[in-house]
C-alpha cells in the first residue's frame, strides 16, 4: 500500500504548481576603487520562477536592497545662539548603512506591508538602529533619524527608488543601481524580495565585495598596518611639495 501512494505522488507531482521563487544576477559582483574611480552602475537583472497556484492572485513586485557596511554616527542638532550656530542637541545612532539603496516596482509602502517591514528591515528608517536614552523620546529619535536618511540622501548615499524595477509579463525583472565615489570598503550584502499583496513569498541574498585596489589599497594598508612609516613618508611629500612650489615661485620671479 505505502508503494502505491509513493507512486501515486511520484506521478502527481510534475503537475503540482510549483511555489514561485525568484533568481537574479548582477553583472559585476566585485568593484574595484582606484585613484581615479568615480562610481559605478550595478546592473541586477532576474527571474521569477514557477507558476501561481492560484491565477487570480495579485499580481507580484519586486524589490531589491543593497546595504554597505554599518557604522556608529552621532547626528548632532545646530541653532541659533547669540549670533553664530553651535550644537544644542545630539542623539548616538548605534547601527547605520554606509550606504543603502531600495528599488523596487511600485511605491515601497504600496508593495511591503509595514508587518512585513518589521519583519525584513527593508525600509530606511528600519535599517537604522538609533539609541533612545531619557532626553529623548520615541518622536524625537525619530526626528534625528530622518535628519541622517536627508543627509545621506543629498550625498547619494542612500536611494529609495520606486518604480525603478522593470517587471516583464510577471516573469524577468531588471534594474540599475547607481553606486556613488565615496563608497566605504566592505561587503554589501543584496537582498531581493518577491511579494504579493504586500507580503513576502520568496527572497535571495547575496552580496557585492567593494575594495580598494592599486594606489589606493596600497595607502589605505599602509596608513593602517604602518602609520609611522605613512606619518614620515606625508610629511616628505608635503616638504618636497612646499620647495618645489617656492623653486618655481622664484624662477618665475626672476
Amino acid at each position: 500500500m505505502i508503494r502505491v501512494l509513493c507512486l501515486l505522488l511520484a506521478l502527481c507531482a510534475p503537475g503540482l504548481a510549483q511555489a514561485q521563487k525568484v533568481v537574479a544576477d548582477l553583472s559585476q559582483r566585485n568593484v574595484e576603487i582606484t585613484a581615479n574611480f568615480d562610481g559605478s552602475d550595478i546592473l541586477i537583472y532576474g527571474a521569477i520562477k514557477g507558476e501561481p497556484e492560484d491565477p487570480s492572485l495579485e499580481p507580484l513586485d519586486v524589490i531589491i536592497a543593497i546595504k554597505g557596511p554599518n557604522d556608529a554616527v552621532t547626528v548632532r542638532k545646530k541653532s541659533r545662539r547669540f549670533g553664530i550656530w553651535v550644537n544644542t542637541d545630539a542623539v548616538k545612532v548605534a547601527r547605520a548603512p554606509s550606504f543603502y539603496a531600495i528599488a523596487s516596482t511600485g511605491p515601497l509602502d504600496e508593495v511591503l506591508s509595514p508587518r512585513e517591514d518589521i519583519r525584513f528591515q527593508v525600509s530606511m528608517e528600519r535599517a537604522i538602529y538609533a539609541v533612545g536614552d531619557d532626553a529623548h523620546d520615541a518622536e524625537s529619535t525619530r526626528t534625528f533619524t530622518q535628519a541622517l536618511i536627508r543627509l545621506r540622501s543629498k550625498a547619494k548615499l542612500y536611494q529609495q527608488l520606486d518604480n525603478s524595477i522593470r517587471l516583464f509579463d510577471q516573469t524577468l525583472f531588471s534594474t540599475t543601481i547607481d553606486l556613488p565615489a565615496n563608497l566605504v570598503e566592505g561587503v554589501y550584502p543584496m537582498r531581493i524580495f518577491l511579494t504579493r499583496d504586500g507580503k513576502v513569498v520568496s527572497r535571495l541574498a547575496t552580496f557585492i565585495d567593494v575594495r580598494k585596489v592599486g594606489l589606493e589599497r596600497w595607502i589605505y594598508d599602509l596608513a593602517h598596518e604602518k602609520p609611522l612609516i605613512y606619518g614620515i613618508l606625508s610629511l616628505v611629500i608635503a616638504i618636497s611639495a612646499g620647495w618645489l612650489a617656492s623653486a618655481v615661485f622664484r624662477y618665475i620671479r626672476f
